[in-house]
């Protein structure tokens, strides 16, 4: 079992929280019993999919230390990630007199965890959560941090808070269920980690590809613990986002428009790699980024099995999409920009011609005819 402390102090931003790294849930009932939790009931929030492999063996493992375990069971999937199951839940909670001293458990992914955590800081102004991600991309980001919410009327995330667990306890047990759509919607926000804050990570999971493809747990675990450490030293200096903390949003412009446009068809991870692949570009084209450097960036996506290009869109909507993103400010996108491997930067002075191009690069439709064209 190895851990890991996300700790701020001093501010009027205070938090602290282990992460813990485990082959199992052997170890999970000791890790919340040293929280010394004044909850009496605990309620587990998954999805259909997840409940079928791991809710009683968790709820067993938990009803030592409750008076009550409940579970509430949501249908799995994005379309799910709203406030109508929200609602469902607070509904749950009440009838079952949750009070405010009591604590939730998120099992399972993104959508899980980021659902879970939204109703926990709102549920009676605020109660207690635990995240136990189930999903590689749920245990490399979106599990760490406190940032909580769901989606409205197809808008990613528009509604949410910082709210930050108790303890992420990670089973690496679980990413055994995964299939591969799944595990390489991970790989999406790892490639992603490496590119905003270090470039031998970087270069670590190219050379590391096989290892990974292959699930081998020390190399998945290093590469977890790598990203989780990388995102800990960002969220620590920037726990709201005011600044650095934006630069781990690279990728996300574009690609929540495109994930918005599919209506959820395409999984979050695979929207990132393509919004990646889209920054990659312009970053390469203000000659930040060389041509090895770009089409490494590209091609890692088809090694780790991501698209690098999209179908059934006009670019013209996905760059009208990016204007509802959450992450304008005073009517001006905060673009997350490669100024070299290893190193992203907030800019806001991409155009609206610049995402266009590179909009046009991932393109499926545009790229296919262009070949027909020159044939």
């Amino acid at each position: 079992m190895k851990t890991l402390t996300v700790k701020r102090e001093g501010t009027s931003t205070e938090f602290s929280y282990e992460i813990v790294w485990d082959g199992s849930y052997e170890h999970l009932a000791g890790c919340v019993e040293n929280l010394k939790l004044p909850a009496k009931k605990a309620c587990i929030v998954t999805d259909s999919t997840v409940s079928e492999l791991y809710l009683e063996e968790v709820k067993n493992v938990l009803s030592p230390l409750f008076e009550t375990v409940t579970a509430f069971v949501f249908p799995a999937g994005e379309a799910s990630k709203n406030l109508d199951t929200v609602k469902d839940l607070y509904t749950h909670l009440i009838e079952n007199h949750f009070e405010r001293k009591d604590i939730l458990f998120a099992l399972g992914g993104g959508v899980v965890g980021d659902l879970t955590g939204y109703a926990a800081a709102t549920y009676l102004r605020g109660i207690d959560f635990i995240q136990l991600p189930t999903t590689l991309l749920a245990q490399v980001d979106s599990s760490v941090g406190g940032k909580t919410g769901v989606d409205f009327d197809q808008y990613k995330n528009m509604v949410g808070a910082f709210h930050h667990p108790r303890l992420v306890y990670m089973n690496m047990a679980t990413l055994k269920s995964l299939n591969g759509e799944q595990f390489a919607c991970g790989m999406g926000e790892v490639l992603k980690t490496g590119l905003i804050r270090d470039e031998k990570f970087y270069i670590w999971t190219i050379n590391h590809m096989s290892e990974i493809e292959e699930r081998i747990e020390p190399v998945l675990t290093k590469m977890i613990q790598k990203c989780c450490d990388i995102k800990r030293q960002v969220v620590e200096n920037d726990p709201t986002e005011q600044g650095e903390r934006a630069v781990l949003n690279l990728g996300h412009t574009i690609g929540h428009a495109i994930e918005k446009l599919k209506n959820f068809e395409l999984l979050h991870g695979q929207c990132v790699a393509l919004g990646t692949v889209a920054a990659a570009y312009i970053s390469y084209k203000r000659s930040y980024l060389s041509d090895e450097e770009f089409y490494e960036i590209r091609d890692m996506n088809v090694g780790f099995y991501l698209p690098i290009t999209v179908d059934g869109l006009k670019s013209e909507d996905i760059l009208a999409a990016t204007k509802s993103d959450k992450k304008m400010e005073q009517g001006t996108i905060k673009f997350i920009l490669l100024e070299s491997v290893g190193h992203a930067v907030v800019d806001r002075t991409v155009t609206d011609e610049e995402m266009l191009e590179a909009i046009n690069s991932i393109n499926g439709c545009l790229l296919y005819t262009s070949d027909a064209a020159d044939e």
